[in-house]
Formats: C-alpha cells, sequence, structure tokens
C-alpha cells in the first residue's frame, strides 16, 4: 500500500511541529518546505526528526526542502506560512501581508499539487482560507481551515482541570471564528454523556470558555511567542481522519452557503467558518447541522458577519480574489 504524502508549507514552530506529529503518528512521507532564506532550517529540522525514527520506530520519510517541485503529488498540504500580528500593527496590515503570503503559495500548490487537500492554519484564518480558495480553484470539498480543532481541545483540556476528570471523557463542541468571535455551545458539552452542567456551576464552565477563546493570547503573555503544540496537534488530527478516512466529526473551518444560518454574499458566494464537518478522504465531506437555540444561532450570526468583513477587506484590498 502506498504512503501518504503530506507537504507543510513553512518550517516555522507550527510547521514543524506538524511534522512532528505526522511522523510520530507515522501517517506518511513527509516534506517541509520553506522559503530559500530558510531552506537551511527545512532540511535541518527534517533531518533532526528523521534521526528519531529509529528510536520512535517510524518510518516515514522526511524532506526538508525550498523547492515547490517536492510537493508534487501530495495528498494533504497544510499552509502554516504567514506572520503573526505584530505590535502597532493593524488588523488591515496583517490581512495585506499575509494574503500576499498565502495567495504565493496556494498559487505553487494549485502548479504541483493541483490534487491535494489543503487545510490552511495562517491567521487571519477565515480570510486566509477564502484566499487559498479563490487563488486555487480548489472544490470547497478540498480547502478547510483549521481552528475549531484547537478551540475545542482547549475547552476540553481546561474543563478537564476544573473537573478532575481525563480529557479524553469530555466531549464538546464550539462553532464559528477562532478567539472572540468562537461561539460556545455548554447545552452539548458532556462528560461521559453526563452534561457538564450537572458537574460544574454555571460560571465555571463560562470561564472556562473565557479561557479558551483567550488561550492564546494566554501562551504569548507566558512565552512572547504564539501558541504551536496544540494548533499543530489539531492540524494533524484534521489529517489523520482524512489519509485514515476515518468520517471524523471534527470542528473546522468549511464552506457554507446555508448552513447555519450562512447566507451567500452579493456575488452569491458562501463563506468559510467554523463548523462540525465530516472529514474522510474526501475531505469536507459533509458539514453536520443542528437545531441551534435562539441565542446561540444570535451568536453565531455575528460571528459569521465578522467574517463576512474580513473576506470583504480581502476583496478591497485584492480585487483579483473577488
Amino acid at each position: 500500500m502506498q504512503r501518504a504524502k503530506i507537504s507543510i508549507i513553512g518550517a516555522g514552530n507550527v510547521g514543524a511541529t506538524c511534522a512532528h506529529w505526522a511522523a510520530a503518528k507515522e501517517l506518511g512521507d513527509i516534506v517541509l518546505l520553506d522559503i530559500p532564506d530558510k531552506e537551511g532550517v527545512a532540511k535541518g529540522k527534517a533531518l533532526d526528526l528523521a534521526c528519531c525514527a529509529p528510536i520512535e520506530r517510524f518510518d516515514s520519510r522526511i524532506t526538508g526542502t525550498s523547492d515547490y517541485a517536492d510537493i508534487a503529488g501530495s495528498d494533504v498540504v497544510i499552509v502554516t506560512a504567514g506572520l503573526p500580528r505584530k505590535p502597532g500593527m493593524s488588523r488591515d496590515d496583517l490581512i495585506q501581508t499575509n494574503v500576499k503570503i498565502v495567495k504565493s503559495v496556494s498559487g505553487q500548490i494549485k502548479k504541483h499539487a493541483p490534487n491535494s487537500i489543503l487545510i490552511v492554519v495562517s491567521n487571519p484564518l477565515d480570510a486566509m482560507v477564502y484566499t487559498a480558495w479563490k487563488t486555487t480553484g480548489f472544490p470547497t470539498n478540498r480547502i478547510m481551515g483549521q481552528a475549531g480543532s484547537l478551540d475545542v481541545a482547549r475547552f476540553r483540556a481546561f474543563l478537564a482541570m476544573e473537573i478532575g476528570c481525563s480529557i479524553e471523557d469530555i466531549s464538546a463542541l464550539l462553532l464559528g471564528g477562532h478567539g472572540d468571535d468562537m461561539v460556545p455551545l455548554p447545552r452539548l458539552t458532556s462528560v461521559h454523556g453526563i452534561p457538564v452542567s450537572e458537574l460544574l456551576p454555571e460560571a465555571t464552565i463560562t470561564a472556562c470558555v473565557e479561557r479558551a477563546k483567550m488561550g492564546g493570547g494566554e501562551i504569548v503573555k507566558l512565552m512572547g511567542t504564539s501558541a504551536f503544540y496544540a494548533p499543530a496537534s489539531g492540524s494533524i488530527q484534521m489529517v489523520e481522519a482524512i489519509v485514515k478516512d476515518k468520517k471524523r466529526i471534527i470542528p473546522c473551518a468549511a464552506y457554507c452557503e446555508t448552513e447555519f444560518g450562512v447566507a451567500p454574499g452579493a456575488a452569491g458566494q458562501g463563506y468559510f467558518t467554523g463548523v462540525p464537518a465530516v472529514l474522510g478522504s474526501g475531505g469536507v465531506e459533509r458539514v453536520v447541522e443542528f437545531t441551534m437555540t435562539s441565542e446561540e444561532q444570535a451568536l453565531m450570526d455575528e460571528s459569521v458577519s465578522h467574517v463576512k468583513e474580513l473576506v470583504g477587506v480581502v476583496r478591497t484590498m485584492f480585487p483579483e480574489l473577488a
């Protein structure tokens, strides 16, 4: 049986950790790619990881490169390339910089790995997924963004800390955008089937939701840089579901036209936003809808409005992506 091929664009902390998790799970052969100026970093990290193989017992071939020709035949491509927001940088500045990067990367993916499934991690996420979609022209089932997997993991982790139980027994769901736009759903959160509201007071649950929303910022304050273990782990959870055709329901930024009240824009196009989706060999095989309360729907509508606003900024700055 031929191994899957997983390419990761960006050999920084998130990209390199994606390679680490993918190799440890022996999900396939891995290509770690960065710009020519950082080719040595990509090759060095790939070689260092390859030297773990005899100890960790994985047979993945790991390649470090700056040549996009090396991603040919990829089953999945993860895009982590992009700059973090810096002091004094406006959201529009960040969008302008990262759209240029993601647009360039996506053009290379379209050329060299036209049949791949694309997972975008770069921020601001919803705008970057949109950029990758418009640049590649890939069908919407083969484009998605990673954020929901991370957000739910943080929420589950914080709940487990409060309850004093295994995280394996906690089932949770969050919708909408990443960060402040997140839509909490404590009503659908349980601990081995027991509603979380039976185990924790409402104030504690709310505090866990807020901590999940600000989880990335909390880590930045502690160590001066963005999180990378958990974002990479969330990305590889999605990769595993795809390459193993697991049909897992994982929240991710998936394309919606009518689902969860997402109405198409003036151009008749839908939007990518955080929703539960079945991930398998076909990528996003379907979005899983359920009935929300009026309060939850209102929060979702607000979150989607922010997504539309971000996409509007992209379309204004880059008319070719409209």
